[in-house]
């Protein structure tokens, strides 16, 4: 078993995370998280059972983080900040990011955005290697990331081409440019999993 499988699979037994729709009284939606544990005495218990308020302060599209690992392998010494952690775009050194997103339709203010809009976004996490964005949206990041379209449908561009991708489809995104843009009229949402990795 190879490195990223070690981490994807100490993640997953680390917490069990159901995902459901709600929504607050003023409308922002929440993912209910429930996350496991063993206690003192090995018995498999629930740590968490709480909802996470999905907010869009780093772009248009609501997303809430659902959880956060600070180092590899990990050791669970510290299970009540993990849920409690704060990252930007993309997980700390050693790091993992568990986080769902909901992509509006795109809009004419979202193109006329700025083309080094995310980029700027994202900062210091950004890697040399790679083009300038052709979109707002584009950017790229310092990881290995697992995307798993879980309703709607919705466009990732790359450099020179794009992909159209319906609920179920799956993406691992190797530290390249990427934009993710819904043309549809319904958001889709998205759950994506980032891992840090080396420099590309």
């Amino acid at each position: 078993m190879n490195t990223i499988h070690k981490i994807i699979l100490t993640f997953f037994v680390a917490s069990s995370v159901a995902v459901c729709l709600a929504q607050t009284p003023s409308g922002a939606p929440q993912i209910r998280r429930v996350v496991t544990s063993v206690d003192s005495a090995g018995k498999a218990v629930v740590l968490f059972d709480d909802k996470v308020e999905m907010s869009s302060h780093r772009s248009p599209n609501p997303a809430g983080d659902m959880w956060v690992t600070q180092q590899y392998p990990l050791n669970f010494s510290d299970k009540d900040d993990w849920a409690k952690t704060k990252v930007g775009v993309s997980p700390g050194k050693n790091g993992t990011l568990f986080r769902i997103v909901d992509f509006v339709p795109t809009t004419e203010k979202i193109e006329r955005l700025p083309l080094d809009t995310m980029m700027k976004v994202v900062g210091d996490n950004v890697p040399k290697r790679g083009m300038a964005p052709r979109h707002s949206m584009m950017h790229r990041t310092r990881t290995l990331d697992y995307a798993l379209v879980l309703s709607g449908e919705i466009d990732m561009l790359l450099d020179d081409t794009e992909v159209h991708l319906k609920e179920g489809d799956v993406v691992v995104q190797q530290a390249s440019n990427h934009a993710w843009v819904n043309r549809g009229s319904k958001n889709a949402r998205v759950a994506f999993i980032l891992m840090d990795s080396q420099e590309p």
